[in-house]
């Protein structure tokens, strides 16, 4: 049963095979053109073409038809060229067939009798060499591209890892937490310990399909969270007000998930828990031109009295680390005291890039907005 590529990669080999037919075009008319102008003022500027262009295509596709063949036969992975005495045989073998086919083919087409309009040496020996530099060409071409896909998939292997590693960081706390106010309402008040049951069920369910999605919908995201605050607020009682301000039309935008719970966690644990009587806290999501902004604001104790308790900002770190190496500066995390009191995270995200594959930019500069 042949291997059946990504549709990525098939889509790739198909711009790479394009690149190559359009430079091979050029690289003919050039070719066409040297020759007429040095050598054959005196004849047809389209029969020098039609020489040109037979004997220019038919290298190309027996030395690109040669190179497919050789890497199959030699198992080269992952679209790979062959080693360099293969290709040598296969560039010298694809110039000499393909000169000698084309320069027979027009020929006979143009009523010839026999290869007169291009010498067989000078002519012969110029499409090695052609062939040779373009063939050079062609493949720093694809080894450059080989490391960059290379790069990029590392580059989105360690987005995962960050994000496992994110999951695995603000889980268990909660979780811990959720099970021991569990236990102790089992037998206190059993109703109120089912209703923190299921919005445990349903915040698990969501953090499960999310860890192995790259992107999911807006919608799911803030069911994530109002699920986790709903657990929070079992936990809180009354010191907990919590608003949740999705737009309809939004609830389907893609985006990154795991994106709101750092800083929800954030300002819970060191806004408003830090706070005798509580707060408010507001999750919201508004479009503004091209760019979605999510915001958490809480009436906790403000970035100053966070900073007293001497809290791990690991999760906001690694949402603007995320952000940077998904859409560079394209994308940004403050948080900033919130006028009135508390605090105000917001996060803001092209619209555009979230319907289509996430694209690093420079990123020498993301991430560094106010702390």
């Amino acid at each position: 049963m042949p291997l059946k590529l990504p549709p990525a990669m098939v889509a790739g080999a198909r711009r790479s095979f394009v690149f190559r037919g359009a430079m091979n075009q050029l690289v003919c008319l050039v070719i066409s053109v040297v020759f007429w102008v040095t050598s054959y003022r005196d004849r047809s500027f389209v029969d020098v073409a039609l020489y040109s262009y037979a004997i220019g295509n038919l290298i190309w596709l027996f030395i690109d038809g040669g190179r497919e063949l050789l890497s199959r036969l030699l198992h080269v992975p992952n679209g790979r060229w062959p080693g360099l005495p293969a290709m040598a045989i296969n560039v010298v073998l694809g110039t000499l067939g393909g000169y000698a086919l084309g320069m027979a083919g027009v020929a006979a087409l143009l009523g010839h009798d026999g290869p007169h309009l291009l010498p067989n040496g000078p002519s012969a020996l110029l499409s090695l060499i052609t062939a040779v530099v373009v063939t050079y060409l062609f493949y720093t071409r694809e080894r450059l591209h080989l490391e960059m896909a290379a790069a990029e998939a590392a580059r989105r292997q360690a987005l995962e890892s960050q994000l496992g590693l994110l999951q695995s960081q603000l889980e268990p706390h909660m979780l811990f937490n959720t099970l021991a106010n569990l236990r102790v309402l089992i037998t206190l008040d059993p109703a109120r310990a089912q209703t923190m049951l299921d919005h445990l069920i349903g915040f698990l369910r969501v953090t499960l399909s999310a860890s192995r999605l790259p992107r999911h919908p807006l919608g799911a995201e803030f069911d994530r969270m109002r699920d986790y605050l709903a657990l929070m607020a079992v936990r809180m009682g009354p010191r907990l007000q919590v608003q949740l301000d999705l737009p309809a039309e939004l609830a389907d935008l893609p985006v990154p998930p795991l994106l709101l719970q750092p800083l929800v966690e954030n300002s819970i644990k060191h806004g408003l828990e830090p706070k005798v009587d509580g707060g408010r806290i507001e999750v919201s999501a508004r479009q503004l031109g091209d760019t979605l902004q999510l915001t958490v604001r809480d009436s906790g104790v403000g970035l100053a009295g966070a900073a007293a308790t001497r809290g791990s900002t690991f999760g906001l770190t690694q949402v603007r680390e995320r952000l940077a190496a998904l859409y560079g500066d394209a994308a940004s995390l403050t948080l900033v005291d919130a006028p009135g009191g508390g605090s105000l995270a917001t996060i803001t995200l092209p619209t555009a890039a979230l319907h289509g594959v996430p694209a690093a930019v420079d990123t020498s500069n993301a991430g560094m907005s106010t702390p």
